[in-house]
């Protein structure tokens, strides 16, 4: 009896320690399971967050080298608006641009093109011109060169007037780059002659817009020389923050060579990989590195899988020893699970708000993008008004020259303003909620003519046909933007003098409608038409229209948020043929 008494004690002994030693087992499982699951919800918010830290950075990296961009532009049609150009009007067309305005410039040229035997001919001309002391210094070569006959420092440094640019091939090269595009080009990195930090030229052609004879010949380049250490200034820091490590690199025969860096103090997160993009202007020239840092990640969210760890831990523990001691502590067993789970709830209570924060943030952003350029209309609108009123009331008291400026003014604030409306447009083309609803075409397309024909006639008057068209499904607002965008661009890209003659037409196939709008303008070129759709693209031969590059872009987006697609065609006799598709209603 004893013996049976004694054997019993020891399988219950054995059952207990297989008990407590299952309950260990499952609770070390659960506990990591629990850390691990923690863990990668972490580590997906964090790698969200980068990818929103990136996308933020390089939007903003964009709009800044868009900014530098268009100050160059601007400068170079003022020079070309001089039927005769002088030293002292070239240094009062520059005065109002220093390394305040453009962080990292550090002087601006006015380069011509020469031959070697027309040196001393054009040496002679620009003395006269008030550039004394002038002394060209011809490169050896083929004979043809680019003489810097005008410049400014920026920096406080020394001038070298009278070079060549083939001195510095990657000079020569955005020089050469900016006449075969008709648009601004961008150099690779170069050290200036005597050392220094790496640099790079931005450059402009300039076309002659006076006297009316001499409309549309090539002149010249202007140059815009930067500093890489400078270039950008403190936008890439306050952007950027603590949060993540910025480089921005020119790609030189595939080497990133660094032109920009950001390292804040905070230590890099190993466990994000750093990611690398290229730029989208200059096309496939530059490119940007963001790498996480520790700030990336909110400090709770790290310590969460420590904590489960701990709290399982305990737990399990807790739960081997009550099972241990079943008879005597069942109940406080039984709340000790109830606490767990009471403790697990709280979790997955924390991590949703985690995840309300972030949508919250995702509307701040967007709101963000509206302040901005709201704030940016505000002063842009002033500028306008008050050019207006000068304008109108003092008109008569105003010399030729100064009309001149002012009328200058005016297009440059009309020209930001468009921009700023495309950029807010390209944004919010994207994450904007839709409003999906039937939507009749032939209404949407007589109110675009009346708003773009009833505002201010156009002669020769423009000639459309839209016949009948479909119901279709969508946002109303969005549809219209599309059909705003390609009907005015058929308006605006027919040669001065010819009526615009624009078809619009639809087919219903499976479900879905197929647009097209048809016009006989400028048209686009075979090469060009696989990318005239992305971002700040212009197709070639519209450079003498005005336009940001951003309407085609626009239009592809939002048609991609319908679930439909976008291109353009030749047409027949001349011109385009932009088409796009929409679902259309059942039944």
């Amino acid at each position: 009896m004893v013996a049976r008494e004694v054997n019993a004690e020891r399988g219950l002994g054995r059952r207990s320690g297989v008990v407590v030693a299952l309950v260990v087992l499952l609770g070390a499982l659960g506990t990591g399971l629990a850390a691990t699951t923690l863990h990668v919800s972490a580590h997906r918010a964090a790698e969200r967050a980068f990818a929103q830290e990136q996308d933020t950075v390089a939007k903003v990296i964009t709009a800044e080298i868009i900014q530098y961009g268009l100050a160059l532009s601007d400068l170079s049609a003022a020079v070309g608006a001089q039927s005769v150009l002088w030293a002292e009007e070239f240094a009062a067309m520059t005065a109002t641009i220093n390394s305040q305005r453009l962080p990292g410039a550090t002087e601006i040229n006015y380069f011509v093109p020469a031959t070697t035997a027309d040196v001393p001919a054009l040496q002679a001309h620009w003395r006269g011109r008030g550039s004394s002391g002038l002394t060209l210094d011809p490169e050896p070569g083929d004979g043809r060169h680019a003489f810097a006959v005008l410049g400014r420092a920026l920096d406080g440094g020394t001038l070298r007037l009278g070079s060549d640019s083939r001195a510095t091939p990657e000079v020569a090269a955005a020089l050469q780059a900016a006449r075969s595009s008709g648009m601004v080009a961008t150099g690779h990195t170069f050290r200036p002659a005597g050392g220094g930090e790496l640099s790079f030229v931005m450059a402009a052609p300039v076309y002659a817009t006076s006297p009316p004879s001499q409309a549309g010949q090539f002149r010249g380049w202007i140059t815009m020389t930067f500093r890489g250490s400078d270039f950008l200034g403190q936008t890439v820091g306050v952007i950027a923050g603590e949060s993540v490590s910025v480089e921005f690199a020119d790609l030189v025969d595939g080497t990133a060579v660094p032109i920009a860096t950001w390292r804040p103090a905070a230590r890099l997160d190993d466990s994000i990989p750093a990611r690398t993009m290229v730029l989208p202007f200059p096309k496939d020239q530059w490119s940007l590195t963001v790498a996480a840092t520790e700030r990336l990640r909110p400090a709770a969210e790290a310590w969460l899988p420590r904590i489960a760890v701990g709290v399982g831990g305990l737990l399990t523990l807790l739960l081997a020893a009550l099972t241990a001691a079943v008879v005597t502590s069942r109940d406080r067993a039984l709340r000790r699970v109830d606490e767990a789970t009471a403790e697990l709830r709280h979790d997955i209570t924390r991590r949703e708000a985690v995840e309300q924060q972030l949508r919250r943030r995702e509307e701040e952003l967007v709101a963000f993008a509206g302040v901005v350029a709201h704030d940016l209309r505000s002063p842009l609108m002033s500028v306008l008004g008050y050019s207006d009123l000068l304008a109108e009331d003092d008109g008569e008291n105003l010399t030729e020259r100064q009309i001149n400026y002012l009328s200058r003014v005016r297009g440059s604030a009309t020209r930001m303003r468009g921009l700023i409306d495309d950029l807010l447009a390209y944004a919010m083309a994207e994450s904007n909620s839709l409003r999906t609803m039937e939507i009749k075409l032939g209404e949407v397309v007589d109110s675009v003519l009346a708003e773009r024909l009833g505002s201010a006639p156009i002669e020769p008057a423009p000639r459309v046909d839209h016949g009948e068209l479909p119901m279709v499904l969508g946002d109303p607002t969005l549809v219209r933007q599309i059909l705003d965008n390609l009907i005015g661009n058929a308006l605006k890209y027919t040669p001065a003098g010819r009526a615009a003659e624009i078809t619009v037409s639809a087919t219903v196939v499976d479900g879905a409608a197929r647009i097209e709008v048809a016009d006989h303008g400028i048209g686009i070129p075979d090469e060009q038409r696989a990318t005239v759709f992305d971002a700040f693209t212009r197709a070639g031969g519209s450079e003498r229209y005005p336009g940001t590059g951003l309407g085609l872009a626009i239009v592809q987006r939002i048609v991609t948020r319908h679930g439909g697609t976008v291109g353009v065609d030749a047409n027949d006799g001349g011109g385009s043929r932009f088409w796009f598709t929409l679902p259309t209603p059942r039944g």
